[in-house]
Order: C-alpha cells, then structure tokens, then sequence
C-alpha cells in the first residue's frame, strides 16, 4: 500500500528538476572523487619511479680520466659499477643522444662540431638521496654532473597534491551546492503547501512529523538522482582509466577501476541522501519556528 501524502507533498516535491540536477552534482562528484583516488595512486607511483633514476653527464668522455689509464666515461662507469645502491649504469649511444636531442638540433648532433658528453643512465637504490655521488665520480672525472630524480620527484608530488587539493574542493563546492538546491526545494514545496501545513501545524502537528515528512520525500529523490548520476559516471571513468593506463601501467576498463573507488562511489548515493535529510530537516524545521 503506498504511503499516505496528507501534506500533497509529491506535488510540492516534484520528482523532475530536484533528481536531474542532484544526478549531475553526484556525476561531477564521481569525476572528483575519481581525480583524488587516481592522483594519489600514480603520485606514489611516479614519486618511486623518479626518485630511483639516475642520469649521469660525463664532459669531453674520450678525454683521458686523472689516473690516465681510463677515458673519462670508462672511468665513471667503472666507479658506478662499484658503488652500492647504483643499480645498471648504462652508456647511453650516440644514436640514442641523436635521437633525443633531434628535436632541438637537428638529426645529427655530430654535424654541428659540438662536443656532447657521454651520458650514463642508472638506478638508485641505496638509502637516502645520492647526495655525495657527484663528488665520488668528481674524484676520477673532473666536472662530472648526476641528475637524480629527486627534484622531478617533488615536482610531482606538489602537482599531484594540487590535484587533490582541487578535487577535494570540487567535493566541497558540490556537497554545498547540493544543500543549496535541497534547501530551495524544500522551500518551495513549503511555500506551495503553506495553507495546509499552517492549519495542520495549529492543529497541534509537531514540528518533527512535519520536517520528516519533508526530509523523507527529499532524501527519496535526492537518492535517486545521486544513484543515477553516479551510474552515469561509470562508463566515463572507465575511458578515463583506459586512457590512464600507459600512465598507470594497469589495464584500464570498467573492471580495472581502483578498489578504492570501487568502496567509495556507493557511498556518493549515502552521502547525498545523508545531505538531503539533513538539509530537509533544518529548513522546515526553521520555517515552521518562524509560524510561532
């Protein structure tokens, strides 16, 4: 048997604009909620990754090293190779120096009389930051430069942190303006149906029946829109995981979402009936105390 509506309160609750545009809010949410779990994730990902890399610039390489038995970039390498946490120094070629720098000075660096250093990629593995690297290799060639991946690594993580702290927002903006549209809902209804609930109110109706009555039929279709929306949200974040994947190295898909996400999109819905109910309640609660 369905509910009796003494208060008309499906008419003055329509179940058409309210879900619409707390199903778009719930949708906006989903994509911000998304954007934090997935930054957080690639952030710790990135933050290892650069931190362990190692790019070594040796200058003149063919040039003879102190001792003078070894060149430059012989020198380096064999200190390299002897170092604990250094893990794989390799020479990069001049085919693959060509082929990076092809974009800045041509096809063939060679061409231009240009002196280029030997270059050494490795990782780093040790504890700690490599801190007294540059001054070890500096021992045997003179001028040597290590770029460790440190700097990168706080660069990213000040760029993946803005991110959160801006979906973060997003979250809030939307849980606000979700009250917002509640609330005017709510107002609304209680102005269309003013005549009723002021002669049940002086019949001796309790403010409490009357705001739960109100915040029942506002959290039903406040529930409904934030499922709806969220819903929605799926198959876009599954394309956005699918385009996040040479990032991430996971597979992307629907079914490759983080199981964060997975925990906390149906709480979006909750969250949402939650604001509704709330939001509901305090409105006609303070309508009904200014009848006094």
């Amino acid at each position: 048997m369905a509910r009796r509506d003494d208060l008309g309160l499906r008419a003055a609750l329509a179940d058409r604009l309210l879900p619409v545009l707390v199903a778009a809010m719930s949708f906006l949410a989903a994509l911000a909620l998304a954007g934090t779990l997935a930054s957080a994730s690639l952030a710790a990902s990135w933050r290892v990754q650069a931190g362990a890399t190692l790019t070594i610039q040796v200058p003149q390489p063919d040039d003879p090293d102190v001792s003078g038995k070894l060149t430059r970039l012989a020198a380096v390498q064999a200190m390299l190779a002897r170092t604990p946490g250094v893990i794989n120094p390799t020479v990069m070629s001049e085919a693959d120096e060509n082929t990076l720098l092809a974009p800045w000075l041509g096809e063939n660096v060679a061409q231009l009389g240009l002196r280029m250093p030997g270059v050494i990629s490795a990782s780093w593995a040790g504890p700690g930051a490599p801190d007294a690297l540059g001054a070890t290799l500096g021992v045997v060639s003179p001028g040597t430069l290590v770029d460790a991946g440190a700097v990168w690594a706080a660069r990213v993580a000040a760029l993946t942190g803005s991110l959160q702290d801006c979906a973060a927002a997003v979250l809030v903006i939307v849980a606000l303006v979700a009250a917002a549209v509640v609330g005017v809902a709510a107002r609304a209804g209680l102005a269309q149906r003013r005549d009723t609930i002021t002669i049940v109110h002086g019949l001796g109706a309790q403010d409490g029946d009357i705001a739960n009555r109100f915040a029942s039929r506002a959290t039903l279709l406040v529930a409904a829109g934030a499922i709806a929306g969220t819903l929605l949200a799926l198959p876009v974040l599954a394309w956005l995981a699918a385009l996040a994947t040479p990032f991430s190295g996971a597979a992307g898909g629907l079914f490759n979402l983080p199981p964060p996400l997975w925990f906390a999109l149906p709480m979006l819905p909750l969250a949402a009936a939650g604001i509704g109910w709330v939001t509901a309640q305090l409105t006609v609660r303070g309508w009904l105390r200014s009848l006094a």
